[in-house]
Parts: C-alpha cells; sequence; structure tokens
C-alpha cells in the first residue's frame, strides 16, 4: 500500500542529488500555523458573529481570509489583533497625569 508519507519520502529520496534543478521539496515545506474559523473565534470571544463582521467591516477586526464560503483567521493575527484591543482600550482609561 502506498500511503502519501511513503509518495513523500520516496520523491525527496530521488531529489537528493544536489543538482541544482529543484530546490523546493514536499518535505521543505513550511508547518501551517493554525486557523480558527469565525465560529470558533466567536464561541471563544463569547461575542455574536454579527460583532466580528461589524467590527470587520468598520476596520477594527481581525484580519481574515476566506476559504470557500467560511471566514477564517490565523491564530497569529488573532493574538495580534487583541493585543492592539488591548493596548487601544489602556490608552482610553489611562490616568491623567494632571488629576493627580
Amino acid at each position: 500500500m502506498d500511503t502519501y508519507d511513503n509518495r513523500l519520502s520516496t520523491a525527496a529520496d530521488s531529489d537528493s542529488r544536489d543538482d541544482g534543478a529543484n530546490q523546493t521539496s514536499p518535505a521543505a515545506a513550511v508547518p501551517l500555523a493554525r486557523v480558527v474559523t469565525l465560529s470558533e473565534l466567536c464561541a471563544h470571544l463569547h461575542v455574536p458573529i454579527q460583532t466580528l463582521y461589524d467590527l470587520r467591516s468598520q476596520g477594527r477586526g481581525p484580519r481574515g481570509f476566506r476559504v470557500g464560503r467560511e471566514l477564517r483567521f490565523r491564530a497569529g493575527e488573532i493574538e495580534a489583533w487583541l493585543a492592539s484591543l488591548e493596548a487601544e482600550d489602556a490608552r482610553r482609561h489611562r490616568p491623567d497625569a494632571e488629576a493627580g
């Protein structure tokens, strides 16, 4: 039985000679980052789906992409977006230096 992993291994072995013609191989591919669906993100944040649609339409939501009909987000983009929300909130609620 020829499995996908065996095919990758065989292809990598046959391309192991260094003739410079093939610089990339499936075995050298970069691992994929975790991807979260819109539904998963909303469930995690405990907000309705419409909230994220509204934030994105205002330019204040996380960067995402579509796979078919489903909107998806990379975990790194979500972390960066949440960090920017935290920083924005901290600036908004920072006590004035003149008050003290």
